[in-house]
């Protein structure tokens, strides 16, 4: 299957139903569940429900608790939602190569008791990971660290859907993390509480503040809040190079560096075109728009109403407005800030920095005998002192 992870660049994927993630299975507390699974790959596969309580031979491991499900075949998988939910779904055959190919997907259970845990909007991230170079379409399968693409839902930023949230609304975000690493995502502007892991509700008393939530591998975290602050409030992973595309973790260093005599001197070999960066920092990469590879995508990009975003990977946007209706998506485009609430170029003077207080004398060196240590060192008979 191709998978677009932003405009400008495509992935050839294996998924579920045609797409990756999976589709988002939902069910209510109580409902027997039969889940049919025809197998398209080359290869066998199995499926694996996450977190779920069900019989050992409904649980997906190949060869442990069920015959793997060859090519061409259809296995039957059938089970009653024990407790309602975050769990996820995917492959325990070849999982090296079967998720990387980016095949998983996430299983919602909702309370029998539609008053349990209400909440007003509910979104759904699959953290992904994959090493795709440029101009190429297949990910690198045998990657274990040095991937290059961070993505929800299998999309890098810019291509991420913004989350619309009318004002007033509780909203849970939902995060399941597949990828080799830990993410610890962050959202602006609110302080919020976990209310739900792969292992179930979390009970009011149990929960604290957070800006920030530590997703670990293989594990999810749902947290909650109320949107009563509009705005533009940013959500992404806190690890900087997740938020960046296609990066080059071999790049060099110039910053301080004068770069003059260099390009003179790599004009000569490459052309007059050479044009190096880094000298300043980065940042100038966010503004350019330079030619690139086929199929890959800028490591900083994204504009909003002020300029660059300089941004990529596992980034996007909490959109808080009034006005909207319970069910309504739609991107209503940049918020607008009320007069005086815009950081702003200073015109006058520069105030002075304070400064720090002068440190007090502690008076002069106090009386007595100086003393001499010597350091020995053994002389394999024991130790000297």
């Amino acid at each position: 299957m191709v998978r677009e992870l932003a405009p400008g660049m495509k992935a050839h994927l294996w998924g579920y139903n045609g797409q990756s993630p999976g589709p988002t299975i939902e069910a209510v507390e109580g409902d027997k569940v039969r889940i049919f699974v025809t197998n398209k790959l080359p290869e066998h596969t199995t499926v694996h429900w996450h977190g779920m309580l069900l019989p050992s031979g409904m649980d997906g491991v190949g060869g442990l608790t069920q015959p793997h499900i060859n090519p061409g075949k259809t296995f039957v998988y059938e089970f009653e939602m024990k407790k309602s939910g975050t769990f996820m779904y995917h492959p325990h055959a070849d999982e090296m190569v079967q998720m990387a190919m980016g095949m998983m997907g996430m299983f919602i259970v909702h309370p029998r008791d539609p008053s349990f845990m209400r909440v007003d909007r509910d979104f759904v991230f699959m953290l992904g990971s994959f090493r795709i170079d440029p101009g190429s379409y297949l990910p690198k399968v045998a990657e274990m660290l040095d991937f290059n693409l961070w993505t929800f839902n299998s999309r890098v930023f810019p291509g991420i859907d913004h989350m619309p949230v009318r004002k007033g609304d509780r909203v849970r975000v939902r995060v399941a993390n597949l990828t080799m690493t830990n993410h610890p995502i962050h959202m602006h502007g609110y302080h919020f509480s976990v209310t739900c892991t792969d292992g179930g509700w979390v009970p009011e008393t149990a929960r604290w503040p957070e800006a920030t939530i530590d997703i670990p591998v293989g594990a999810i975290r749902a947290y909650e809040f109320q949107a009563d602050v509009p705005g533009d409030w940013a959500l992404h992973c806190h690890k900087s190079h997740h938020t960046m595309n296609a990066m080059g973790h071999d790049v060099k260093t110039y910053i301080g560096v004068d770069m003059k005599e260099v390009r003179k001197k790599i004009s000569k070999v490459v052309g007059g075109g050479y044009m190096p960066m880094g000298s300043r920092g980065m940042a100038e990469m966010g503004s350019m728009e330079m030619p690139a590879p086929d199929n890959t995508l800028p490591m900083m990009t994204g504009f909003g109403q002020f300029g660059p975003i300089e941004m990529g990977g596992m980034f996007t946007v909490v959109k808080v407005r009034e006005g909207l209706t319970a069910n309504d998506y739609k991107d209503l485009g940049w918020y607008q800030h009320p007069q005086g609430t815009v950081a702003y170029e200073w015109q006058g003077d520069r105030p002075a920095p304070p400064s720090a207080p002068a440190p007090q004398k502690q008076g002069g060196r106090p009386k007595g005998k100086d003393i001499e240590l010597k350091a020995v060192k053994p002389d394999g008979k024991g130790h000297r002192h």
